[in-house]
């Protein structure tokens, strides 16, 4: 079973650099500091709605069947995964969807304080 490298030190939880990669082909190595791609990085929660997103072509309302939430909920997956990502919305959320992600534990009371001043 293959397992995905940590993104993250399980001691300071800074990302961690790849320093180390081995073909098991030919046992090729390279040594040296490499970025992580940016999905790799990724909670499985976001994973997880990406390619439900993807597999659904896109369309919320068969990703809200797939995944039997509601269409705000739907809509604030994607936020969240676009925020992982780094792609922040162009629209800045409004104070409704803010607090409905932090009630929903997507976010932290901190992004919540500097999202809501940002508006």
């Amino acid at each position: 079973m293959k397992r995905h490298a940590p993104s993250k030190c399980p001691v300071c939880e800074h990302i961690m650099d790849i320093t180390h990669l081995r073909c098991n082909r030919c046992n090729t190595e390279l040594t040296g500091t490499f970025a992580p791609c940016r999905f790799c990085a990724l909670e499985d929660k976001h994973l997880t709605f990406i390619e439900t997103f993807l597999r659904s072509r896109g369309s919320i309302k068969d990703v809200e069947k797939a995944l039997g939430v509601s269409y705000p909920t739907v809509k604030n997956m994607l936020e969240s995964a676009l925020n992982a990502l780094g792609l922040e919305s162009e629209n800045p959320a409004d104070k409704k969807d803010i607090l409905s992600r932090l009630s929903d534990g997507e976010i932290s009371a901190a992004d919540a304080i500097e999202k809501l001043r940002r508006l």
